[in-house]
């Protein structure tokens, strides 16, 4: 005769599991490293520099 077993064990054993593979997915579809992330950042600074360097006092007011 087989051994009982806790199917509330192994509900949460597979709930656990897809969770985390949902969350790898979306780490791999949506994650992006820390140098990444401060490129993003510098390159929207500088545009915004740029953009307010080429800005002539009569637009600065509005």
């Amino acid at each position: 005769m087989a051994e009982p077993v806790n199917l509330n064990r192994f509900r949460k054993q597979k709930a656990r599991a897809e969770r985390k593979a949902r969350a790898d997915e979306n780490a791999v579809k949506y994650g992006r490293t820390k140098a990444e992330k401060s490129l993003d950042s510098a390159r929207r600074d500088k545009a915004r520099r740029d953009l307010d360097a080429h800005r002539s006092e009569d637009d600065a007011d509005t």
